[in-house]
């Protein structure tokens, strides 16, 4: 069993700041990429960012030079989201890659954290 627990969601004024946490815990012998993921109402789930094992980063467009990605160790990410607008208000989730007993990767999300971002 594999869980993946975000924190850091919440309400902030556009221009402001947040930082999202995420930490995987459970049957895990190796993560592979972790990353961040939002839904806005109405819309489809997408890519915000990505990090690899070795800390190469993969960033959608709409958050380059805003936002920035990090592995705060093997088993935890985070997104720390500056320059916010309102566009950025969504249910942000993390994902991660993860091998709970070697051989085979597989793909884990966490339960979304809410982060609204106001005008």
């Amino acid at each position: 069993q594999v869980q993946l627990v975000e924190s850091g969601g919440g309400l902030v004024q556009a221009g402001g700041s947040l930082r999202l946490s995420c930490a995987a815990s459970g049957t895990i012998l190796a993560i592979n990429d972790m990353g961040w993921y939002r839904q806005a109402p109405g819309k489809q789930r997408e890519l915000v960012a990505v990090i690899t094992g070795d800390g190469h980063t993969n960033y959608a467009d709409f958050v380059k030079g805003r936002f920035a990605i990090s592995r705060d160790n093997a088993f935890a990410v985070a997104l720390q989201m500056n320059s916010l607008k309102p566009d950025d208000t969504a249910v942000y989730y993390c994902n991660a890659s993860v091998s709970p007993y070697g051989y085979r990767f597989y793909s884990y999300w966490g339960q979304g954290t809410q982060v609204t971002v106001s005008s």
